[in-house]
């Protein structure tokens, strides 16, 4: 017997449980289906933090849904009387023609973000742990800090849970058929049915989707924990987070120590080797390895000392590095959120506000205009 729900979200990692969290508070029947573990380490959203800030470089009209992501961050930490949010302030270094320094300025100017420009002397004096190259100016936000990843999804999972969700992990869908009044979702266990669905499959996004020929390339991502030779430099609450533009266009990043995780989180942001999801290899290579001491040996020499962890994240890359936040083009019943590209999980709060509303009004009172499929003129994307 087929069971029904007002709206099934498939994939309940970041985007999928907020979504779950935002349709269950409104009293919404929703169904979350993921394949793996609620919470697992086989995706995107794992590896204990990730950044958030509002001065965003990728494009300023970033900055209207942050500031609404922050909002709701707040609240979610309220509702689940837990904390996920830290705020240390951040700060971003570059060259002053290059992408990071100048889109920060833009995106701060464009949106009267605090912020202040530093010099190359600036960050010599007020953050003497870099040796930056001569010409690096930086910007310096107060807003930016980070998150707890997986905490973070745990606490959407567990307020959608206590708010009437039916949440089934180890349960992958197989095929979904979107009709004229609704769509049947089969899976390895049972047929479901609902008014709508929301596409929140991450890197296995083109083959829930494959009819639509999304050009979504995953990637393979290292992050790694340091122990510092000079530790103390690096604690939460003395140490912000940074980000360094480096000669390929990628950004070196990194989070201060926190006293019940051990180690410097050290990582690069650009598109790493492209995979297969199912196949990707979660060991530590010596390539990896390299990758990993490479920024603090040019950046960062005190965070210098014995490899303690690694794990490896997955991106999913749209085409221009941008989301993609839609309706299904051939069914006013289905919603897609997909190519995050690596910059995505800050945004999980807001982006399940937006696709609870894109699932129950068909649209968002938020601009997410930037980020839907007609950007891509009708090609294939």
């Amino acid at each position: 017997m087929t069971k029904t729900y007002d709206v099934i979200v498939i994939g309940v990692g970041a985007m999928g449980a907020a979504a779950c969290w935002n349709l269950a508070r409104r009293g919404v029947r929703v169904l979350g289906l993921e394949q793996f573990s609620i919470v697992h380490a086989l995706g995107s959203s794992h590896g204990h933090t990730r950044m958030i800030r509002l001065a965003y470089y990728e494009h300023p009209d970033y900055v209207p849904l942050l500031r609404r992501a922050y909002q709701l961050w707040d609240e979610l930490e309220a509702a689940g009387n837990d904390k996920v949010l830290y705020r240390t302030g951040g700060i971003y270094m570059g060259r002053p023609t290059g992408e990071v320094v100048p889109g920060a300025i833009n995106a701060a100017n464009k949106h009267n973000l605090p912020h202040e420009v530093l010099s190359h002397a600036d960050l010599a004096k007020r953050h003497p742990h870099f040796t930056l190259p001569e010409h690096f100016i930086g910007v310096w936000e107060p807003a930016a800090g980070f998150l707890l990843c997986e905490k973070s999804v745990a606490l959407f999972a567990r307020l959608a849970l206590e708010s009437g969700a039916t949440l089934q992990g180890h349960e992958p869908v197989q095929h979904v058929d979107l009709q004229p009044h609704g769509v049947t979702v089969t899976t390895a266990r049972d047929t479901y049915h609902a008014a709508h669905v929301i596409f929140c499959g991450g890197a296995w996004t083109s083959r829930l989707l494959a009819n639509l020929k999304i050009n979504l390339t995953v990637t393979r991502q290292v992050l790694g924990w340091l122990w510092p030779n000079r530790p103390e430099n690096f604690t939460l609450g003395d140490f912000p987070v940074w980000g360094i533009e480096q000669t390929d266009g990628s950004l070196a990043y990194g989070f201060p120590m926190m006293s019940d995780l051990p180690g410097l989180k050290i990582a690069r942001h650009g598109r790493g080797t492209v995979t297969d999801p199912d196949k990707v290899s979660r060991d530590c290579t010596p390539a990896d390895r390299e990758e990993v001491f490479a920024i603090p040996r040019t950046f960062l020499p005190g965070g210098i000392g014995p490899l303690l962890a690694s794990r490896i994240c997955l991106y999913t890359n749209s085409p221009d590095g941008h989301f993609i936040i839609d309706r299904h083009p051939a069914s006013k019943n289905a919603t897609i959120a997909c190519g995050f590209s690596g910059h995505g999980f800050k945004f999980a709060s807001v982006m399940g506000e937006i696709l609870a509303d894109l699932a129950t009004t068909g649209a968002s009172p938020l601009p997410i205009g930037f980020l839907s499929l007609d950007r891509f003129n009708g090609h294939n994307v």
